[in-house]
């Protein structure tokens, strides 16, 4: 596989998330007291979670690239299907986990954990197309 190929499943992975907090940016930003300058988080214009953001998803990308590779994953559906269930039940039981112990609202561990399922699919899909 060639690095594009990686960078495009990462760009999936990472435009899912920012569609899905524009979509729950509301709830996110009231759930996670998040420091808000108006309407809007107050980091917005700092670039440092949006590279971070990125370079994690490229990580998460190559990972997945290995395990499908060894598994034989070769088809969207399947990359997609495999993808999703990598968010659901690899990264998101451990988001549960921290968010319980640190006590955070049960909403905001909805919302992220449904962002680890759905951006895991969403490169889980570009792999799969390739």
């Amino acid at each position: 596989m060639s690095i594009l190929f990686l960078v495009l499943a990462a760009l999936a992975g990472f435009a899912f998330g920012a569609i899905w907090y524009t979509a729950l940016a509301k709830p996110w930003m009231r759930l996670s007291g998040v420091p808000l300058e108006g309407d809007a988080p107050a980091n917005r214009s700092d670039p440092v979670p949006y590279v971070s953001g990125l370079v994690a998803a490229l990580v998460t990308a190559v990972m997945m690239n290995q395990l499908f590779a060894a598994a034989g994953i070769d088809s969207a559906g399947a990359g997609l299907l495999w993808g999703l269930g990598l968010g659901a039940f690899v990264a998101a039981p451990w988001l549960v986990t921290c968010y319980g112990f640190a006590a955070r609202p049960r909403g905001l561990m909805l919302i992220d954990a449904g962002y680890a399922t759905g951006g895991s699919g969403a490169i889980g899909l570009v792999l799969g197309l390739t």
